[in-house]
This record gives C-alpha cells, structure tokens and sequence, in this order.
C-alpha cells in the first residue's frame, strides 16, 4: 500500500464552521440585548367597579361616531365633549374593521379637549 504523508491539514471547513458559529453567536447576542425589560405586575383578586357615568363614544364599521347614541361629526363631537368637564370618562366603543384613522381622529379631539380618563371597550378573546 502507497501511504502518503501526513503534510498538511486543510483549513477551509474549520473556517466556514467558526464563521456560522460567529453568526450564530452576534444573532443571539443582539436578540438578547434587544429585549424587553422584565416587569412583575401587580395581581389583584377582585376588581372594584367605580359607579361612575362615562361618555360614550361608539365608531361604527362605517366610520360614523355617534356620542351617547346621536349621530354626530368630528366637529360637532369636539363641541359637545367640550361642554363636559375633563374630570369625566370617556369610553371608545370602535367597531374592529373601521379604518385607523376613525379612531386617531376621535383619540385626536379627546387629547386636544385633555381628557385623560379613556377606555377602549374590548371583548374577550373566544378559546
């Protein structure tokens, strides 16, 4: 049998391995890094409902806003919620397949009146 020497040792696939391996570390390390903060929320048994009159404000499939169930413009709901008092809250009924902007608009009129007490109505997701 012809042995052949021992010469020399081929690097290329020693290389290619160490540079997925650098990928794959820089991937993670970034992904890690990026992360969110953690945060331990606090945790309550039971909620207690205040007794209080919210404004209601409902944004129907079509884009129409109706205030306290009265059809009403951009305009006009910038009117009549600026006769209320900014200690009131208002509650957002949006129907899900309006535009965004439906909702940025009326969102836009309740932080130039400064009304701060805002809820959006949601319903729980069916498992």
């Amino acid at each position: 049998m012809d042995d052949k020497s021992f010469e020399s040792i081929n690097v290329v696939p020693l290389v290619d391995i160490m540079l997925v391996l650098l990928t794959i570390v820089l991937t993670t390390a970034s992904f890690i890094s990026s992360g969110r903060i953690p945060v331990s929320l606090p945790q309550v048994t039971k909620a207690d409902i205040e007794k209080r009159k919210d404004t209601i404000i409902e944004i129907s499939g079509e884009g129409q806003i109706f205030l306290e169930g009265k059809a009403v413009s951009k305009d006009a709901l910038e009117q009549q919620l600026s006769a209320t008092t900014a200690q009131n809250g208002v509650l957002i009924r949006a129907d899900r397949s309006i535009r965004f902007q439906s909702f940025v608009d009326v969102a836009d009129v309740l932080k130039r009146l400064k009304i701060t007490k805002v809820a959006v109505q949601t319903e729980s997701a069916r498992k």
